[in-house]
């Protein structure tokens, strides 16, 4: 009986290269779901490194938030901050007034953090503000090219406001990463300097959340950021007077105050066949008239022409307390 031939040892390798590719294709798999799941416990890290200490309020959370680089670092608003009316009207104020400035430009800004990133909006700006003119390229595309832009732009702005050493509240990686509250803290200083012809809500804060990464790790902390403080700091008029006194703690009497110098206007008015009723909004042609003040010997307000247009009550207040002054004699 013939024995049986051997078994071809031919196929062997064939059917090991074959094994071979089938590991090598189930590791990839296993390396690219491995690297999926890494991403996903990654941004579901960061996810509850903001949301849990602001329980039970949550944080919208995009995924670049939470992928960052060594050091790196995120501020995301608290939504209630977000909807908080004074905060909502800080940023309709501020966009209303880049506009107003930007109007010969035809330049249209919905968007403060997404309109303003790359420094072509800014630069616009600070010309029109400061006159001047800045040594940067009109248009840049590339993110190399935006950075160097708002580099250019923000030594301008820090030479113009002179800090003496004081950190400023925005940076260029802020400003272009969009961050809303960088954002507000430049065009705040700058309205501010510029002596901007707004009324900025007073007392406006926001709660947020930094996020940073350090030593592989994503770290939060919660912060308050103040936005804006009073009228009076904020555009440089430091002295208190007795209207300020009455507004903070003698509110009960401003009512009578406000009708002794309705009644005072009216004495004069009359004469003219015009009557004031409220002293908020009836009041017209108000930078024409504290030239007349200044002309007619009365010492300069404290308020400005704008803040009384403005619809400012407590500006209002002192511009007519001073005309009573001087000439409540002459009834």
């Amino acid at each position: 009986m013939s024995s049986a031939p051997p078994r071809s040892p031919a196929l062997r390798p064939h059917r090991m290269k074959k094994d071979e590719s089938f590991l090598g294709k189930l590791g990839g798999t296993l390396a690219r779901k491995k690297k999926a799941k890494e991403v996903s416990d990654l941004q579901e890290e960061g996810k509850n490194a903001i949301n849990l200490p602001m329980s039970p309020a949550s944080v919208e959370i995009h995924p670049e938030d939470t992928l960052l680089e060594e050091n790196q670092e995120r501020t995301v608003i608290d939504p209630t901050s977000r909807d908080d009316p004074r905060f909502k009207e800080l940023v309709k104020v501020l966009i209303d007034w880049v506009n107003d400035v930007l109007v010969e430009e035809r330049i249209i800004v919905k968007q403060l953090e997404e309109d303003l990133y790359d420094g072509q909006v800014l630069q616009k700006l600070l010309e029109k503000l400061a006159d001047c003119k800045l040594n940067v390229a009109e248009v840049t595309q590339s993110e190399i090219g935006q950075k160097q832009k708002l580099q250019t732009v923000l030594e301008a702005v820090q030479e113009l406001l002179r800090p003496h050493g004081r950190a400023l509240p925005w940076t260029v990686d802020s400003i272009h990463g969009k961050n809303l509250v960088a954002t507000l803290h430049l065009l705040v200083a700058l309205a501010m300097h510029f002596r901007a012809p707004i009324r900025l809500p007073e007392h406006v804060s926001v709660q947020v959340v930094v996020v940073r990464k350090r030593e592989g790790l994503l770290h939060s902390n919660h912060v308050t950021e103040e936005l804006t403080t009073t009228t009076e700091m904020m555009m440089g008029r430091f002295e208190r007077d007795a209207f300020d006194t009455l507004f903070d703690h003698a509110p009960d009497k401003l009512s009578v105050v406000k009708k002794s110098l309705i009644t005072f206007v009216n004495k004069h008015l009359n004469k003219l066949n015009l009557e004031v009723t409220e002293l908020e909004t009836q009041v017209h042609n108000v930078s024409f008239a504290f030239e007349l003040m200044l002309d007619g010997g009365l010492k300069k307000p404290k308020a400005r022409p704008e803040d009384v247009v403005n619809l400012d009550l407590k500006s209002t207040l002192r511009v007519l307390y001073n005309l009573f002054t001087k000439y409540k004699h002459l009834e």
